[in-house]
């Protein structure tokens, strides 16, 4: 899987540029707010159809411009592929794969398999249990189009059971039997979202731990555990029984939409625990375990975008990280990095072909 080229036109600051990529290691290099992050981000929305930092399209397009358009050139093995995501103030984005439109964006999720490493990652710490459902769900869902559907039946039956709920508590009535008809949906979906999240985690967690002892040095013990209510009980037993609540809250409170994720260092929560170093090691070692998740299940290599990745760790944990990413099952990769003198002297440690881009 390679990027051959990129083209942006009034995508955030990039009014109209190009980039040819002909390269293993791409490294866009220059001061802070010249766009070497929004390049990342046009690749990224290519692969996932949105933003990385930014899902609101209309916040995407250039200052006093009406639209944005970005089109890439990928190389899949023998087959060459055409992506072109737009979008115009007022419609609907567009998103084309060799000059067809989706009907549905879900459609095109897992045709570009790619990861990034970003320091907008630290979201996955500081935020809520969101935050990290999402990141399960993105990354299950670039190798199983059937828990996407499954995610995206759930938080519907979701929200209607909720609205049901509000509408009982304002017109001060309860029909138990209307309520049993989305509680069956939700059992329905919830079961499978489970057990493809449990086993999703029982393979990363090796693989991410193998990294981090990598990239730490074996200094650190860390982990990483899925926290479900469905460890407990079934669904159907977790809504009964959380019922008198919901009706009091006005909101499902039990369910797969709970879920969460455990990150730890020496026993205790990263989040508070943690030092800026080692909670980015640890998410770089998730990231990581992320890739050869994705490799491992649809049998193609990711692109991976390391965006800034460099800041905030020492010399130690840069020389680990790069010695990792050069193994050679890692296909093409694209750097971000303020000093350019750093990144060459690094990229060319590598003795694989690479190329500067001067923003």
């Amino acid at each position: 899987m390679y990027l051959k080229h990129i083209q942006l036109i009034n995508f955030k600051n990039f009014e109209s540029k190009s980039f040819e990529f002909d390269s293993k290691i791409n490294c866009l290099v220059g001061n802070n707010g010249v766009g070497k992050t929004n390049v990342l981000d046009a690749i990224y929305q290519l692969s996932q159809t949105k933003s990385y930092f930014n899902p609101i399209s209309a916040q995407n397009i250039r200052h006093d411009a009406s639209f944005y358009m970005i089109e890439g050139h990928f190389s899949v093995g023998d087959v060459e592929e055409q992506i072109v995501c737009s979008f115009k103030a007022g419609q609907k984005k567009v998103v084309k794969r060799n000059g067809k439109a989706y009907e549905k964006f879900s459609e095109h999720i897992g045709s570009i398999p790619l990861v990034i490493i970003s320091p907008a990652d630290r979201d996955l710490i500081i935020e809520g249990s969101e935050t990290r459902r999402r990141f399960m769900d993105h990354v299950i869902s670039q190798s199983d189009k059937q828990y996407l559907h499954h995610v995206i039946r759930y938080q519907k039956v979701l929200s209607q059971r909720n609205a049901l709920l509000k509408y009982f508590a304002k017109n001060r009535i309860f029909n138990e039997d209307s309520l049993q008809v989305y509680d069956d949906q939700m059992a329905q979906y919830a079961l499978p979202i489970f057990e493809k999240r449990k086993a999703f985690i029982e393979k990363l967690k090796p693989v991410f731990l193998k990294h981090y002892k990598k990239i730490s040095r074996d200094t650190e013990p860390v982990d990483l555990a899925y926290k479900s209510q469905l460890h407990q009980a079934d669904i159907a037993s977790l809504l009964k029984e959380s019922l008198p609540k919901d009706r009091i809250n006005q909101y499902t409170g039990t369910g797969v939409h709970r879920d969460d994720l455990s990150f730890s260092i020496y026993e205790h929560p990263i989040r508070k625990f943690g030092s800026q170093g080692q909670q980015k090691s640890y998410l770089i070692a998730l990231k990581l375990a992320q890739y050869d998740f994705i490799e491992k299940q649809t049998d193609r290599t990711p692109i991976l975008l390391l965006d800034d990745i460099f800041d905030k760790l020492d010399d130690q944990r840069v020389s680990e990280l790069i010695h990792m990413v050069n193994h050679k099952h890692f296909g093409q990769i694209f750097i971000t990095d303020t000093h350019a003198e750093r990144t060459e002297n690094i990229v060319k440690s590598t003795r694989q072909s690479y190329k500067i881009f001067h923003l």
